[in-house]
């Protein structure tokens, strides 16, 4: 059963990536047929097609390997310095420079002159090349808004999970009670698993946060109102300091560092809680800025991926995680002993996430990414502004075909780092903690 589960997990995910690539290319291709630019070709996949249909001037189709998709749109290169579209070069370089500007054109046919790519406003090309990212940042948006709103964030609460049954410094890192400990003020106070927490002194709560403040910031006497079987019961209980876990500005524990605050001695249970519009669209601005150091720091990740994939080293949770680990994660996301909801959630979430990493990925600007090719219209706008506001000649499209051997360069890294966290993913891949 934890096999057919596990291959089912895997199946989920792989049709949520062809329906994030297709999504993806769809913005491409919308935008593209909507400023008039022929697109021969819309393909989910790479390698041999399993299946296409031709419909109008555009084929349709799937590919064997779900690792990326494209459309294929007349005149992406301008032509040459001198017009032609099909000069050969002796040198390695300039022979990639133009063999990107003949597959631009090899499926070009009458009338298609004033359909080409590169002929369209700067703005335009910068539109149909952000589409396509612009589409994955949408359906990630979407899914974190329904699943944040609708199921919630799995988060501590103020129901009650454990009671501590003595006073404990957390520095210590031990769980056993000696003689010498005095009972815990929630054990002494007749707190109980179960109980939740509804106000502090007087005060209503209903987030652990703020709670966990009030707490913190009392020592000696405080009146908890708890909701027990349904009725709603009031404790005293004499909280005393000690040395607790420090916390950040967004209430994580910090590693190894402590405060002297107050203690009440007892382990919040965790739970979903629906989030509002506005708590939604604020952890999903922390997640975007999470993606983006994420993506800065990528280059020092390497290193550790290289120990984890060769030399047994341990996988860190934060490693960078390619789409056979992801696979992976999905599989043991079904086997997981938890609700269906939860594994729902849990899923959703990934595949969201995937959709806001591939955004952030492609709006890097390098060829042969979506990012280069809008780097590459803006530039031509900033070239021809310049040259309008001085009076020079408008030096034309800007010919991001010259390009072409650094996008075979960036193309090659991102090759042997797709590589190494496949091979990561497999001898040693990252688990669900």
């Amino acid at each position: 059963m934890t096999l057919l589960m596990t291959v089912l997990g895997v199946v989920v995910f792989a049709v949520g990536l062809l329906v994030s690539i297709a999504w993806h290319e769809l913005g491409h291709l919308s935008t593209a047929k909507f400023f008039g630019i022929r697109v021969p070709q819309y393909m989910v996949g790479f390698g041999p097609t399993i299946w296409s249909r031709r419909k109008g001037e555009t084929e349709y189709g799937i590919k064997a390997i779900p690792m990326g998709g494209y459309i294929r749109m007349i005149g992406m290169f301008p032509p040459g310095e001198d017009g032609k579209v099909t000069a050969r070069s002796t040198s390695p370089f300039r022979s990639m420079i133009e063999d990107a500007r003949s597959a631009a054109y090899e499926e070009l046919q009458p009338g298609d002159e004033s359909r080409l790519f590169y002929t369209r406003k700067p703005w335009k090309r910068v539109i149909v090349m952000f589409a396509g990212p612009f589409m994955n940042l949408v359906l990630a948006v979407a899914i974190f808004l329904t699943t944040l709103m609708t199921f919630g964030l799995n988060t501590q609460t103020t129901s009650v999970a454990t009671v501590s049954d003595c006073v404990i410094q957390q520095s210590e890192k031990r769980t056993k009670c000696l003689p010498e400990d005095p009972a815990a003020p929630a054990k002494a106070a007749g707190l109980k698993p179960g109980d939740k927490i509804v106000a502090f002194n007087g005060r209503p709560v209903d987030e652990w946060s703020a709670l966990q403040k009030d707490i913190r910031a009392t020592v000696g006497p405080a009146e908890i109102t708890v909701e027990r079987a349904g009725e709603r019961v009031d404790l005293t209980a004499n909280l005393i300091e000690n040395k607790v876990a420090k916390t950040d500005g967004s209430g994580k524990y910090v590693k190894d560092e402590y405060v002297t605050a107050g203690f009440l001695g007892f382990g919040p249970a965790t739970g979903y809680v629906p989030q509002s519009f506005g708590q939604s669209g604020e952890r999903m601005g922390e997640m975007m800025q999470a993606g983006v150091q994420s993506l800065i720091e990528l280059p020092s990740k390497v290193p550790g991926l290289w120990d984890a994939a060769f030399n047994g080293a341990e996988r860190k949770q934060d490693s960078p995680m390619g789409v056979v680990g992801a696979a992976r994660v999905s599989g043991e996301i079904f086997t997981l002993d938890i609700p269906a909801q939860h594994q729902l959630v849990f899923f959703l979430n990934l595949l969201a996430g995937f959709n806001l990493s591939l955004f952030l990925f492609n709006m890097l600007p390098l060829l042969p990414l979506d990012g280069g090719h809008i780097a590459g219209a803006l530039w031509e706008s900033v070239r021809r502004k310049l040259a309008r506001l001085f009076r020079r000649p408008d030096p034309g499209p800007f010919d991001v075909a010259k390009l072409m051997p650094v996008a075979y360069v960036v193309a090659g890294l991102f090759i042997c780092f797709t590589l190494l966290v496949m091979v990561a993913d497999v001898v040693n891949p990252i688990k669900i903690t």
